[in-house]
């Protein structure tokens, strides 16, 4: 009987010690991704239903893939309007650093993500899934990422009478948008701009249709703000 009664003991022991060892995998696990490009468009263009809805789309697309725990802003730029100030895209998405769905760190920090030391490319760029998202000579080309935004991250401000951010993010036709190349590839003849991951060029429109005229499935950059 008492050997019997160890080896229960032994057995609750070694079951309860199980038990606080998945508890504290599972209090600690989840998807460290920080950083990804939305596999795709919310439907709309570029009518992302302004920054918010941009946000919930970005936050959205983290939670199906493990990381809604965090607080995920998307990557983009508005213009002054009803009374609200200017937005940079690069004051919205924290401090860093952040990791790709595949735990590749593409930057350490704001002034990194927008400098040459950036990993920001099409094999680190990837979607909440994981995914690759199809480039410049693929059959589908998908790198123009909408972010409204100059090189450094702050609002592409516009030409008088002109759009750089699908008259932040409202608009599902006409006007135009400033996208960058993730794959760092393209036909813009500026070669600092043609191999920009956040400012290249403008689209021809806000549509699905007149987004996918300029290579772009209206996609883009989001990133973990803590």
């Amino acid at each position: 009987m008492p050997s019997r009664l160890l080896l229960s003991t032994g057995a609750a022991v070694a079951a309860a010690a199980l038990i606080i060892g998945c508890g504290a995998m599972g209090s600690s696990g989840g998807n460290a991704m920080s950083f990804f490009i939305t596999s795709v468009n919310p439907g709309k263009g570029g009518d992302l239903g302004g920054l918010a809805g941009a946000d919930r789309f970005c936050q959205s697309l983290a939670t199906s893939a493990g990381a809604g725990s965090k607080t995920w802003r998307a990557y983009l730029s508005t213009t002054a309007a009803n009374g609200q100030p200017a937005v940079n895209a690069r004051d919205r998405i924290g401090t860093g650093p952040w990791t790709s769905a595949k735990g590749v760190v593409v930057a350490t920090g704001v002034a990194d993500l927008h400098s040459a030391n950036a990993k920001v490319g099409k094999d680190t760029s990837l979607t909440e899934k994981g995914e690759v998202v199809s480039g410049f000579g693929d059959a589908v080309n998908r790198h123009d990422i909408l972010t409204g935004s100059r090189p450094d991250g702050t609002l592409a401000v516009p030409d008088a009478g002109k759009d750089t951010t699908c008259g932040n993010w409202t608009k599902s036709d006409g006007g135009s948008a400033i996208v960058g190349h993730h794959d760092h590839k393209g036909t813009n003849p500026d070669p600092v701009a043609n191999a920009s991951w956040n400012s290249s060029h403008g689209t021809r429109g806000c549509s699905v249709d007149q987004l996918k005229m300029s290579g772009s499935a209206g996609l883009m950059y989001c990133f973990a703000a803590n």
